[in-house]
């Protein structure tokens, strides 16, 4: 298999990392702090509805420690506010063959952006010359350090993968995504423009900073929905394309199915809930309910629930929210719903 370092091995990237391993590939999971430390010592604890294992798994903190070579496939799984950051770490680092420095991983090596939002593979053309967009269906959970909790039996998730910039070098790399994490326990899906899977995405992720809000603390699907509805104006007034609704619930039919992991209640929020209840003081709204606002500013269209819903998230994160210190109501009221 390829070796596939996987940048900011959290929910996603300890899954998909956890799961290669499990495979025999040998993926480098790139992460910090406590959670590095954890694996470090321990492995990475993967828990699924079928197993709760520990996985030995190869771990670095940053480019120091790995030893780039020709064959290698960066893939970035960090929150999408962190990721220009991750880029502008691993882009210059040295990429070796036959024991010499030929180039940087920014010229020789493709990155996949396996993030939610459609901004990251702008930001990785700016530093890489080969991008793959990822889009993301993938229910997992990181909320202890050197643990991952993946709430379906294999396939676990679904990607939809496709190159955002055009492969000039030929070499494969959709070919290897596909097959390698096939066999670690994924749906793969190749697509010809992958973007229109991403934006579809963006408008299921609307509703992210909603749960992570109010948490339990009453109803507030009625705000996920208005700012869905007003996010898909948005987008068919600025001529965005995006992947229908009957494409994609067909793909859903046929990705994954959800099931029950021992010892972990039934529901669990999506990545945003995972920040405020880390407290992670950082939040990637601004690149969820933040990017319909900037494309409606772009084309002079009104956006005010996303706008507003990117600014609370960002209030929330920075003051340590926990999920659950808004009510439903009191969300609605500031919305203006």
């Amino acid at each position: 298999m390829t070796r596939y370092v996987i940048v900011g091995a959290g929910a996603i990237g300890g899954s998909l990392g956890g799961q290669l391993a499990q495979q025999g590939a040998d993926p480098v999971l790139v992460a910090r702090g406590e959670h590095a430390a954890a694996m470090s010592e321990r492995g990475l604890r993967l828990r699924t509805p079928d197993e709760d294992v520990v996985v030995p798994v190869q771990v670095a903190t940053g480019p120091s420690d790995v030893r780039l070579n020709t064959d290698d496939v960066l893939v970035m799984t960090t929150k999408t506010h962190q990721i220009d950051a991750a880029l502008t770490q691993w882009v210059d680092a040295p990429v070796y063959q036959d024991g010499r420095v030929i180039g940087t991983a920014g010229e020789l090596l493709p990155v996949c952006t396996a993030l939610n939002g459609v901004a990251s593979e702008t930001m990785a053309a700016r530093y890489f010359r080969r991008v793959v967009g990822v889009c993301v269906w993938l229910p997992a959970v990181h909320l202890v350090p050197g643990e991952v909790i993946v709430r379906a039996a294999r396939p676990s998730g679904m990607f939809h993968v496709g190159y955002y910039t055009p492969d000039r070098d030929g070499n494969g790399v959709l070919e290897r995504v596909e097959s390698d994490w096939t066999t670690a326990g994924f749906k793969v899906a190749v697509s010809n423009d992958v973007m229109p899977w991403k934006y579809r995405k963006l408008i299921n992720n609307i509703g992210n900073i909603v749960q992570a809000l109010v948490g339990s603390n009453g109803d507030a699907d009625d705000v996920a929905s208005a700012a869905r509805a007003e996010a898909r104006q948005v987008l068919e007034q600025a001529g965005i394309a995006v992947t229908d609704d009957a494409e994609e619930a067909a793909a859903r039919a046929d990705s994954f199915t959800v099931a029950p992991v021992p010892g972990q209640p039934d529901e669990i929020g999506g990545s945003s809930w995972q920040s405020l209840a880390r407290g992670t003081r950082g939040i990637e709204t601004d690149y969820l309910n933040g990017e319909i606002a900037l494309i409606a500013r772009l084309h002079g269209l009104p956006a005010p629930i996303n706008a507003k819903l990117a600014a609370l998230g960002r209030t929330a994160a920075a003051s340590g929210q926990r999920p659950g210190d808004v009510s439903a109501d009191e969300l609605r009221t500031v919305v203006g719903l």
